[in-house]
């Protein structure tokens, strides 16, 4: 059976690239001084919310209608179709860890509670039971068929082997040598390499990312969607967990392409928490204003979608007019029609 050992592992991530990214988190980490209860703050937490949620389903195909998906994140509606219901249950998993991280060990007990949640609304049984028949990894390709992309641990190991890593994980954390931020993302690849459910792999390595992180103490995925930053580039992502899973049943795999890529996801999360704070601490807060102050500090073109992917928490009727509002006052450029129309910001006239 494959074994866990992080403390053999961590020195060989101690490359100057992996370092430098830590430094950066460290920094950046060390210069937030947010109060939580501020108003700005406020709306960060519900935008990464919708973000996260519809992203991380996204990734899996499950999907719903934009103002479905608010409605649902905001409990303002009941799920009506399969896909609503596993939404459902990613959005209270991942309430669940928001607000009750520090009592959440990373323990298989745990881990199969979470998975429970995730599948309340569905009425499937697979939900808080790790799997019974082997599982296999596998993408379609253009044509049609499919190719196999990694065979994961067989069901009668997959009991043990997830005790042995939360044990493994455990000892590593508590050693004041070993950085948190290189051990989880070598305990979310072996998760993602033990498969250990029949379905909902993807979304509980994300799910449970954000858990580990948040008990380390770096909450950014609070305010900025690390699942939406994965879902946006989500070819690296698969191109790393490829690299780093690469010989994992022998153990002599290479941890460093995941560990790189998850690190580059928080050094992005914090630059965008320090873009989006500014965002809305400029703007006043008014709705109108931020989209004003975004299409502003943006270079280049933007269009009503990408406006719309930024501020989740504004509807497009909204958006609209506060086009209409700026175009009418000069102050943006209208580019193309149709859908292919963008706006920049009109920086002639503020000569």
């Amino acid at each position: 059976m494959r074994t866990f050992d992080f403390k053999t592992e961590y020195p060989k991530l101690l490359q100057p690239d992996i370092v430098a990214m830590l430094t950066a988190i460290h920094e950046q980490k060390g210069e937030r001084s947010v109060q939580p209860e501020s108003e700005a703050v406020e709306q960060l937490l519900e935008i990464a919310m919708i973000q996260s949620t519809e992203a991380s389903n996204r990734i899996e195909g499950i999907i719903t209608t934009d103002d479905r998906l608010k409605k649902l994140v905001q409990q303002k509606t009941m799920p009506k179709t399969r896909s609503e219901r596993e939404i459902a249950g990613y959005r209270d998993v991942l309430t669940t860890i928001h607000e009750k991280y520090k009592y959440i060990p990373p323990r298989p007990s745990m881990i199969l509670q979470l998975h429970r949640d995730l599948y309340k609304f569905s009425g499937k049984s697979i939900g808080g039971s790790f799997k019974a028949a082997d599982n296999v990894i596998s993408e379609e390709l253009p044509d049609g068929t499919c190719r196999v992309r990694f065979v994961p641990l067989p069901a009668w190991e997959t009991p043990q082997a997830m005790d042995d890593l939360c044990t493994a994980f455990d000892s590593a954390i508590k050693d004041p040598e070993c950085d948190p931020l290189l051990l989880i993302p070598m305990f979310i690849l072996d998760f993602l390499c033990i498969h250990p459910f029949a379905d909902g792999n993807g979304r509980m390595s994300r799910l449970l990312t954000l858990l580990l992180l948040y008990r380390a103490g770096y909450t950014v995925g609070k305010y900025i969607s690390l699942e939406k930053l994965i879902a946006d580039s989500k070819e690296t992502y698969y191109e790393a967990l490829a690299e780093s899973s690469q010989d994992w049943h022998e153990g002599t795999n290479n941890y460093a392409p995941f560990v790189r890529y998850l690190l580059g996801i928080i050094v992005a999360a914090y630059r965008a928490f320090d873009d989006r704070l500014k965002l809305l601490k400029n703007s006043g807060n008014s709705k109108s204003a931020r989209i004003r102050e975004l299409i502003r500090a943006h270079i280049g073109t933007i269009t009503k979608s990408e406006i719309m992917a930024q501020c989740p928490d504004i509807s497009q009727v909204t958006v609209q007019r506060a086009l209409a509002e700026l175009l009418e006052r000069g102050e943006i450029i209208k580019i193309g029609g149709g859908r292919y129309t963008s706006y920049t910001w009109n920086r002639e006239a503020e000569k």
